[in-house]
């Protein structure tokens, strides 16, 4: 479908000069640049940022209120019309031409439209979907998609879990683009300066929110399984309610290996990953290990 839409959702808060680079270059790389569009949150009492704009490009601002990044995402997707649903980022520049078109043939490629996809990052790479793809049918399916509780991370990690279980059930449908370059242009690259928008995200703020949602993505994992063997999108999930993590490094130490590494929903390189990941995140959290995670 080379007229298939791409909404590209934005959330941005006080970096109008890096916001609008990342839109020029959507605008300079795109093949078809009037079959995408870009869906803008930009917090109220972030003025300058309001007159964000980049001729040329379809651009739909939302303003309201500080949130959570679950909830900018959640309201830029619940505005989109496309086909297909980016998760961008104002950190981020596209650095391949013709990267719409890349997209536009993975989505085509699958049938059933069921799939997680991601470029280079130039930093995670493949080992993270740091900025990931969707399909329409994909987040209906989900139906909360971006989980409104993540304040500022944990999204990416949250779907790749998701299609990790998937992959456990028998249906391979992650990919990965590495001809496709999302430039993340984070300060722990070495690419941006630590600004206040960085400053004032919790580095370990979103770890019990990923760990309370793992039943939420078991269920997302089966559902999608069941749609890929139907021609209907099935009936919505039923609500979750988070499980209660609990607090201090022994009582999530047990936690995580009961519900992560004991988890048999989950590839063993996976849940491996995972385990010794939040582990190190947890004594780094604590102050018994130097924050590298």
């Amino acid at each position: 479908m080379k007229n298939a839409l791409i909404s590209l959702l934005l959330p941005s808060r006080g970096r109008l000069q890096r916001a609008n680079d990342f839109l020029k270059s959507v605008l300079e790389n795109s093949e078809y640049p009037e079959y995408v569009e870009v869906i803008v949150y930009l917090d109220e009492d972030d003025f300058a940022s309001h007159s964000m704009e980049c001729p040329g490009l379809t651009i739909k601002r939302i303003i309201g209120p500080r949130a959570t990044m679950g909830a900018y995402n959640t309201a830029c997707y619940e505005m989109a019309r496309g086909d297909i649903i980016v998760l961008a980022n104002d950190d981020m520049i596209i650095r391949t031409r013709g990267w719409d078109s890349i997209i536009r043939q993975l989505h085509d490629s699958i049938p059933d439209r069921i799939y997680l996809a991601y470029g280079n990052d130039l930093f995670k790479k493949g080992n993270l979907c740091t900025f990931p793809i969707l399909s329409r049918k994909t987040c209906e399916i989900l139906r909360e998609p971006f989980p409104m509780i993540y304040k500022g991370a944990f999204i990416d990690y949250h779907l790749m879990d998701i299609f990790k279980r998937l992959e456990k059930l028998g249906l391979k449908r992650i990919r990965y683009l590495p001809e496709l370059i999302f430039e993340h242009m984070h300060y722990r690259a070495g690419k941006a300066p630590m600004d206040d928008t960085y400053r004032q995200r919790g580095r370990f703020a979103d770890d019990g929110d990923f760990l309370s949602l793992i039943t939420m993505r078991a269920n997302g994992a089966r559902a999608l399984s069941e749609a890929s063997q139907k021609e209907t999108v099935p009936a919505a999930l039923d609500d979750c309610v988070p499980s209660s993590v609990p607090h201090g490094m022994l009582g999530v130490a047990s936690y995580i290996t009961r519900y992560i590494f004991l988890d048999k929903g989950l590839p063993l390189r996976w849940r491996l990953s995972l385990w010794i990941w939040f582990l190190g995140r947890q004594l780094a959290a604590h102050g018994l290990l130097k924050p590298f995670v």
